[in-house]
């Protein structure tokens, strides 16, 4: 299998298809959750870039939240909107605060709901703050 054969059938999902047999690396793969924090971070990147999203956002936040592939614990975090929940599921700071900003948030309650999410949820899951002591503020 050559490099760009594996990197093709990854954007497509058929690496199993190339793989004869078992595979100790696809079987540990298919054992990861489905993490879609890409798609948080997207989101939260376009409302504070894109006029069109942000259009969207301000007519019809529903509509708009179809067009990312994201979980449902990632929706009503969302939708509440709960900056902490966002923040343990490893949305990089920098995008969270305009998101907080954008949802009403004051930088104090900001800087509180992330603190409030990591006794809530515990550590950060995935992202930078993971890999710094989970996310301690």
């Amino acid at each position: 299998i050559g490099t760009g054969d594996f990197q093709s059938a990854s954007r497509t999902g058929k690496i199993r298809e190339l793989t004869p047999g078992p595979s100790p690396v696809i079987s540990a793969v298919e054992k990861v959750p489905r993490m879609s924090l890409y798609y948080v971070q997207k989101l939260i990147y376009e409302l504070n870039r894109d006029p069109q999203v942000r259009s969207r956002y301000e007519d019809d936040f529903e509509e708009l939240l179809k067009d990312y592939d994201l979980t449902d614990e990632e929706l009503r975090a969302i939708r509440e909107p709960d900056i902490g929940l966002l923040y343990v599921l490893g949305v990089n700071g920098q995008l969270l605060m305009h998101y907080a900003a954008l949802r009403g948030y004051p930088w104090d309650d900001y800087i509180q709901s992330m603190k409030d999410g990591l006794d809530e949820h515990g550590p950060v899951r995935a992202g930078l703050y993971a890999r710094t002591g989970g996310g301690a503020i």
